[in-house]
């Protein structure tokens, strides 16, 4: 199974786990279908999925087809679009590609089901989404800042996070 590509592996989620694809439609565009594809880069084979089935698919990934290792979970601010997009990379341990599941949710209410309760190695990455972008991993067990201090306000790494006047360096008021 350590050769399963994006492709083969929307089909079997189309198969065996219908509801956990996103509607094609639902796709935002990507830098390259807007200024064509970089030089030496391939057609992406990600999987869209819908965020309330990732925990659905992410145990397919890792019971069914073996993919065990979560690699990182990665978050995209598309400011423009008002919506984050989810990277999950699983590694399956016996070698080959990675697997890539995405998931997109709306910036005003970005809630995640967490892979936590099922996936421990996600705890700090999810941690780390929550610390920076504000993504809300519903049922994460210890849901709290990993680098930032509990009283700063905000989340540092959204495109439209101020970036001037940081009033915890040097504003004594």
């Amino acid at each position: 199974m350590a050769k399963l590509s994006g492709a083969e592996l929307r089909e079997r989620l189309e198969r065996e786990l219908p509801l956990a694809l996103a509607d094609s439609g639902a796709q935002l565009p990507t830098p390259a279908a807007i200024h064509g594809p970089p030089p030496m880069v391939q057609e992406s084979e990600d999987v869209l999925i819908v965020a309330e089935r990732l925990i659905e698919a992410a145990l397919y990934l890792r019971d069914t087809l073996g993919y065990s290792y979560l690699s990182d979970i990665a978050v995209v601010d598309f400011l423009a679009e008002d919506v984050f997009e989810l990277v999950y990379r699983f590694y399956h341990l016996e070698g080959g590609a990675p697997l890539t599941l995405k998931l997109r949710v709306p910036r005003a209410a970005p809630d995640v089901p967490a892979l936590t309760p099922h996936w421990p190695g996600a705890n700090f990455h999810e941690r780390e989404a929550f610390d920076l972008f504000g993504i809300h991993f519903v049922g994460h067990p210890a849901l709290r800042r990993i680098y930032m201090w509990d009283e700063f306000e905000g989340f540092p790494m959204r495109k439209d996070f101020s970036k001037q006047g940081d009033k915890y360096i040097g504003d004594e008021e």
